[in-house]
């Protein structure tokens, strides 16, 4: 093992995160190459500096004239620069300064700067490269995104236990949960990714079921399992209820117990309606983990995203911290989320009238609602709304119908869930 890795490790040593690393997560390291001399080089080469391969002329790189008229108001090295490994300064610094914003509760001093990676999948992904190896069991809902399996089983061969989070009740099924995670405990240590608001379902627990999470975990923890929470907050802040959490699981986390370690994957991809920029970040956060500990940790992520894409997109760094600072963005976000809020209310509606077709999974937040087909293959329902009425949905595991409602135009949502309707009721006659 590299002698770098090894000293990461020491300074993890005895905390969880230490217990948790993967094979993979105990070798990586950031090496002292290229990159980090290139950062040292940056406040020390006053004569010249030739130690980073991109082309400078007068201070600035070069840039293609198209490329300069396509982004005006951004310098050259704000657009074709490198950035950083573990993400530009100023974007981390904006993003943890927001995250304590929109949650409150949060203390600043335990959590860890945020490290930006190239969107929230990617950064699931590293979370899987360095804390799960071939074999481990991490828990997700039933039903959850189908790139898990992508992520979890086929890349690191570890096992998706899927855990019916919904058994047609008014809210997660909070016994099914708990049986999955107590069962696991019994090995000692328990991982589970929680995405809230849930895709496909577009739910978010109520306060009363985040109080219940957060006292399981707890418990399991001084009982002596370790627990790791992934966190993918990708739709965090769509929420349509008041009786929901507004804050993310992952502040509970960050002071709740010694053998709990969270994980707050998110980024501006959905909460800031900028998809195609493919910018994510990571957060970690643990009780009695000090500034030392995350640096480690931060160095092994940054050795993970080092050794695959070697860094973030540059000017998505730099549109984010944009938007951020126009005065015109919040006003635009809420009118977004007005929006967005609307149709959840035409989509409620439509599914309150009609009480005895097609189960509807809980929903209260986010993009999606899904419906439980029984009686029904879900892929035969979606063929057939896409050949008969060219309505698009998703069919998963053959079980549920997800319906996108944040595409749909708020005046053709009673019609198109009309149609659903009629073709599943078509497909049991």
């Amino acid at each position: 093992m590299h002698v770098l890795a090894q000293e990461l490790n020491g300074v993890l040593e005895g905390t969880v995160a230490s217990r948790l690393l993967s094979k993979l997560g105990g070798r990586l390291y950031f090496p002292k190459g290229i990159i980090a001399q290139s950062t040292e080089a940056r406040t020390s080469a006053y004569k010249a500096n030739g130690t980073i391969g991109m082309a400078y002329s007068k201070g600035s790189p070069l840039l293609m004239s198209a490329i300069a008229e396509a982004m005006p108001v951004f310098k050259p090295e704000e657009i074709v620069a490198y950035a950083p490994t573990a993400g530009v300064e100023k974007a981390r610094q904006a993003w943890k300064d927001m995250l304590i914003q929109k949650n409150p509760s949060i203390n600043p001093e335990h959590i860890s700067l945020p490290v930006v990676v190239p969107g929230i999948t990617a950064g699931i992904s590293f979370m899987s490269d360095i804390f799960l190896n071939e074999g481990d069991v991490i828990i997700a809902s039933d039903p959850c995104w189908d790139n898990y399996e992508l992520v979890f089983q086929e890349r690191s061969g570890s096992v998706l236990k899927k855990i019916p989070f919904f058994n047609g009740g008014p809210g997660l099924d909070m016994a099914s949960i708990e049986k999955g995670v107590r069962e696991l405990a019994r090995t000692g240590t328990v991982r589970i990714i929680l995405n809230f608001p849930n895709n496909p379902s577009g739910y978010s627990p109520t306060t009363d079921e985040a109080d219940e999470i957060i006292r399981l975990l707890t418990d399991v923890a001084e009982q002596g399992a370790d627990v790791l929470v992934f966190c993918d907050d990708a739709y965090f802040g769509l929420f349509y209820e008041d009786h929901i959490i507004h804050e993310s699981i992952f502040c509970r986390l960050t002071n709740l117990h010694e053998r709990i370690f969270g994980v707050k994957i998110d980024g501006p991809t959905k909460e800031d309606y900028a998809w195609g920029l493919r910018m994510g970040f990571v957060t970690f956060g643990c009780k009695g983990m000090t500034a030392t500990h995350y640096d480690a940790l931060v160095k092994k992520l940054m050795g993970c995203i080092r050794s695959s894409v070697s860094c973030a997109n540059t000017p998505a760094q730099y549109l984010m911290l944009k938007t951020m600072n126009d005065s015109r963005t919040t006003a635009e976000k809420n009118k977004c989320f007005d929006l967005l809020q609307r149709r959840y209310r035409m989509v409620k509606n439509c599914i309150a009238a009609h009480p005895e077709s097609l189960q509807s999974l809980p929903f209260n937040s986010g993009y999606f609602m899904s419906f439980k087909c029984i009686g029904i293959n879900a892929e035969t329902l979606r063929r057939s709304l896409l050949a008969k009425r060219g309505i698009g949905t998703v069919a998963l595991d053959g079980v549920y119908l997800r319906v996108a409602f944040s595409s749909i135009e708020e005046e053709d949502i009673p019609v198109i869930y009309q149609a659903i309707y009629d073709a599943a009721k078509e497909l049991t006659e």
